[in-house]
Formats: C-alpha cells, sequence, structure tokens
C-alpha cells in the first residue's frame, strides 16, 4: 500500500494508527464502512464549514450521520455554520471531496469529533486520498490536532 501524506504524518510523529485500502470509487461513507467491513458507526467523515465572520471549522462525524448545523455552530460558539463549496475545499485544505482528512491540512482549523468517538478505542478517518482509511485512537485525534468532542449530528428517532 502507497502511503499518504496523512501517514507519514502519523508515522513521524510515533502515532499508531492501521492504514485501511478500498476501492477509491466508492463515494457513499455506509458502503465505504462496508468495503472496509467496519461498523459504520466507527467510520468517520470529515467536513468542513464557514462561519459567519468567514472562518473555517473541521467537524469529524460518522459517515452515516448527519451534521446539526445548530449544534456544530454552539461547538463552535458562532452563531451560525454553513457548508463550505465543494469547489473551495481543494483550495483551502489541500484535499479533495472524499479524501478529506482531518490531519495534514494545508492550515490547522478549530476541529470538533463528534462525542460517539469516545465509545470506542478505534475510528477510521480519511488517510487523505480517496481509496485509504486510517484507524486510529480517538484520543490521539484529540490530541495530535487539538479537536474537542461534541454532540454534532442530527438526531434520528
Amino acid at each position: 500500500m502507497e502511503k499518504t501524506n496523512v501517514m507519514r504524518l502519523l508515522d513521524a510523529k510515533s502515532i499508531p494508527y492501521e492504514a485501511r485500502e478500498y476501492d477509491p470509487e466508492i463515494t457513499s461513507g455506509p458502503l465505504v464502512a462496508a468495503a472496509l467491513g467496519e461498523d459504520p458507526d466507527t467510520v468517520f467523515k470529515t467536513l468542513v464549514t464557514e462561519g459567519p465572520k468567514k472562518e473555517h471549522f473541521v467537524f469529524v462525524i460518522p459517515v452515516n450521520a448527519e451534521l446539526d448545523l445548530k449544534k456544530a455552530a454552539k461547538a463552535a460558539r458562532v452563531k451560525s455554520i454553513a457548508m463550505i463549496p465543494q469547489k473551495e475545499l481543494l483550495p483551502l485544505t489541500g484535499y479533495i471531496h472524499g479524501g478529506c482528512s482531518p490531519f495534514g491540512m494545508k492550515k490547522p482549523f478549530p476541529t470538533f469529533l463528534d462525542e460517539t468517538a469516545e465509545l470506542f478505542p478505534s475510528i477510521f478517518v480519511s488517510a487523505g486520498r480517496r481509496g485509504y482509511q486510517v484507524g486510529i485512537s480517538p484520543s490521539d485525534i484529540v490530541s495530535q490536532i487539538g479537536a474537542s468532542f461534541a454532540d454534532l449530528t442530527v438526531d434520528h428517532f
């Protein structure tokens, strides 16, 4: 398996992870989880948003969940949050849609990890390229990128 920049970054910091590869043509989060043979609750997607003053925030949530924009704004302590247009993702983060990782963005942004991540010893996040994921301890994500745990997803009853 080819190493991604995210894997090299984690190696340089001696952070343990499990690298996994899947068909990069798979773009649906739940299908990525299935391809990895993992519970969708343990596979997370990285979403980039913008606040009212054009500041950016990153939210990492399970692939089978939907970001609650009100909860996201509350976590970020801003009045409102909106998803950035897809065309802005690459210039802003250095990542393309489907390959956005919370690690190794062009510059650090306030990052929030859904509180459900704390339920698992390891979760999967993008390794910075479509078709690659890394399994990593949620506490390592928090400590390495200064993320905070928060309730971020839409409640479905």
